[in-house]
């Protein structure tokens, strides 16, 4: 390769290029997605609490629907999963996933007027639509990285793009309750703030988004050359069949899905039913119920943003291999809430900052996949990173549906209520033991070599002229 080629290839020495706002409007995207989704895990103990606020509509006497309703927005959520992981791949990510926000974002807005109309079956009618909405939000994700992050950058983009997964969950916790107890604005309030929200998200993406660097029209060729320099050129991607025999034999598929089952189920467990433990267990109001939910998320957070950039220096200093920090990161984020859940089942009740304490590295950790396995997908497929995200999304939120409803199952066989620490201790078990048998799965199967099925390689030799060519002349 000659010296002018290998000037179009340096990495482009511009602060904020056109990938920095791609990967800020999909950080946001996450943000929305989950400021949407969340506020309902916090309303919902309004929505059914006993004790009304002036001028706010309460439904006490929907307690016993409580996780159907909180489950209800799998039921849409699922089945989508593949299409949309399809559909972005063939025809695009860009519309599809802003038309997708705006659809749940407006489902957002009705939830307090089909409550009042429709009762709790109207809230549930929204939540399904919500999910359904929602369902393109990763596919769709996953295809735009797997063509606006460049190799190199991999685990730090991912890692700073689904950051926005905890953030949305750490703003809509304490917003949402804060909002339930002001009176005359109550928690109908948080389902207009974050539907809005959404809808404005839609606007602005619609605008500044773009489906790949061929597609933008100001972004540089230095920032561009960056990007897809030893990628496949994306022309060429878009005619490759799906090889669904191939992805459902492959071991290090099944890895990905597995620990992407055994995380949602730790995760959804987690962050479904924190609330309520906070509040029958620990005895704490819905104010400071809200907040202390709401803190595991911002260690989650913060940790979103170091793990990534460790990750990358590891594996550019050569200091791990790339499927070597894959299953690094992801062990810290399936193994520490093995060790602190059961730990939780030993501490008395009594001993809250302990037991705080406790549930912030459950989920602190989780971090740990957004370098894991989250993006091994695009490690193993990047040409089919958005379909292998639809069909892990898809499979691994059926135990996102699980988790809440296997609260109600454990009451219903062993008489236990909330108010019971032994329900949490059996609920904590369960989430402890899937995060340790998942994770040994992804330990034993994981890889983060790219498959022979995905089509093309990624890896390309410097010193082959006409691959450079190739390239180049793509871009």
């Amino acid at each position: 390769m000659n010296e002018s080629k290998a000037s179009e290839i340096q990495k482009p020495t511009r602060f904020f290029g056109v990938r920095h706002l791609q990967y800020l409007l999909l950080f946001a995207a996450c943000v929305v997605a989950y400021g949407v989704r969340i506020a309902f895990n916090v309303g919902v103990i309004a929505i059914v609490n006993t004790e009304s606020i002036e001028g706010v509509p309460t439904y006490p006497e929907w307690a016993s629907k409580k996780n159907v309703m909180l489950s209800s927005f799998f039921w849409g959520y699922i089945a989508p999963q593949v299409v949309a992981g399809q559909l972005a791949k063939n025809y695009g990510a860009k519309w599809l996933l802003a038309a997708s926000t705006l659809l749940g974002s407006i489902f957002s807005l009705l939830i307090p007027y089909s409550a009042s109309t429709f009762g709790y079956e109207g809230v549930i009618f929204c939540r399904v639509l919500q999910g359904f909405g929602q369902s393109f939000l990763f596919p769709c994700v996953h295809t735009l990285l797997s063509k606006w992050s460049a190799v190199n950058d991999r685990a730090k983009v991912g890692s700073f793009t689904y950051a926005g997964v905890p953030l949305g969950t750490l703003i809509s916790m304490p917003v949402t309750g804060i909002l339930c107890k002001i009176e005359n604005v109550g928690w109908p309030a948080s389902f207009y703030l974050f539907g809005a929200i959404g809808i404005s998200w839609s606007i602005l993406w619609s605008i500044f988004g773009a489906e790949s660097p061929s597609e933008h029209k100001n972004i540089t060729l230095v920032e561009r050359s960056y990007i897809e320099y030893g990628l496949h050129p994306e022309k060429d991607q878009k005619k490759l069949a799906t090889p669904w025999l191939s992805i459902l034999t492959s071991l290090p598929f099944w890895a990905i899905l597995i620990c992407h089952c055994g995380e949602n189920w730790g995760y959804w467990t987690l962050l479904t039913e924190i609330p309520s433990y906070l509040q029958q267990i620990l005895n704490f109001d819905i104010a400071s119920n809200s907040f202390l939910s709401a803190f595991p998320y911002l260690v989650f957070w913060i940790l979103s943003f170091a793990m990534g950039p460790i990750a990358d220096f590891f594996i550019g200093r050569k200091l791990t291999s790339r499927t070597a920090s894959r299953k690094i990161f992801t062990s810290i984020a399936m193994f520490t809430p093995v060790i602190t859940l059961f730990s939780i089942t030993f501490v008395p009740s009594t001993e809250r900052p302990l037991i705080i304490f406790l549930l912030v590295l459950s989920v602190g950790a989780t971090a740990g996949i957004f370098c894991g396995y989250y993006i091994n997908h695009i490690d193993i497929s990047p040409n089919h990173a958005g379909a292998l995200m639809g069909i892990t999304t898809m499979v691994s939120n059926i135990f996102s549906l699980l988790a809440p409803l296997s609260v109600d199952l454990i009451i219903n066989i062993t008489g236990y209520q909330e108010t019971d620490k032994e329900l949490w201790s059996i609920v904590f078990y369960t989430a402890s033991v899937v995060y340790l048998l998942t994770g040994l799965f992804y330990i034993y199967g994981g890889s983060a070599e790219a498959q022979p099925w995905n089509g093309t390689s990624e890896k390309q030799l410097p010193a082959e002229e006409d691959k450079d060519n190739d390239v180049l002349k793509s871009i």
